[in-house]
């Protein structure tokens, strides 16, 4: 792990997967403050992504902690929440938003571009809200927010195994709300549209130009627009909200 190591009375303990840039280090940054820890996996390749966002989130008045965690790896996983209990004692808000894409047409996709993005995706998600829950169910309190996606709802061509994981992901989302409820933990998904993000950045501008005529808002949706409802449902004002999916996306998918 890297970061600023701070006292075990924090007020607020946040997991972050998939944190090190895009949208994960947006809300990393959204959620940062003094009495907050901050905890966030990256990839094996995103090492200084995450050094650079551990600073950033520093910067603005927060303390963060980043690991290289393979999510789909269920005892990875165990051993990054178990390190976080030992140093914290409580989790209160976990945000499963780590992802990949491995895009192809349907009948060409090969099965390891399809297993590999179910295991980050979907496999991933489970085996964080598994260990999440646990810990979450002994406090009586916590929030769990799920980053679906769009095409999860819509569908989209080229994207059969990215579109499975995130449809995926919401009915895990609601059968978890449902689940730990008893509880009074919280289980929401997001699920953003077309996002400005060094993924679309990449994308060629005609390829832009199409997608955003799909969006009646006429823009690609900004990191920050997610954070702010990743915030709100980790917050108080959400205590009375679970097991819903809040689309984001500019209208897109109404």
């Amino acid at each position: 792990m890297t970061g600023k190591i701070v006292s075990a009375d924090t007020n607020r303990v946040v997991i972050i997967t998939g944190g090190s840039r895009g949208i994960g280090r947006t809300i990393g940054l959204r959620m940062a403050d003094a009495n907050t820890r901050i905890y966030f996996n990256y990839s094996g390749h995103d090492s200084q992504d995450a050094e650079e966002t551990v600073k950033l989130i520093e910067d603005a008045g927060g303390s963060a902690l980043a690991s290289r965690v393979n999510v789909a790896s269920q005892q990875d996983v165990q051993d990054f929440f178990k390190k976080i209990v030992e140093e914290c004692h409580r989790v209160d808000v976990l945000v499963n938003n780590a992802g990949i894409t491995t895009d192809g047409l349907l009948v060409r996709m090969k099965e390891e571009d399809w297993d590999r993005v179910l295991a980050i995706n979907l496999k991933g998600a489970f085996h964080c809200i598994q260990a999440a829950a646990k810990i979450m169910m002994k406090q009586r309190a916590g929030r769990i927010i799920n980053m679906a996606s769009v095409v999860g709802v819509m569908g989209n061509p080229g994207q059969a195994n990215y579109a499975a994981s995130k449809a995926g992901l919401i009915g895990l989302t609601k059968t978890a709300a449902r689940e730990l409820a008893p509880r009074g933990i919280t289980v929401n998904a997001i699920a953003p549209g077309f996002i400005d993000t060094y993924m679309t950045a990449s994308l060629p501008d005609k390829v832009k130009e199409a997608m955003q005529a799909q969006i009646p808002l006429g823009r690609f949706g900004q990191p920050e627009d997610v954070a702010e409802v990743v915030a709100f449902l980790a917050s108080a004002k959400a205590s009375y909200i679970t097991g819903q999916v809040i689309h984001v996306n500019g209208g897109m998918y109404m």
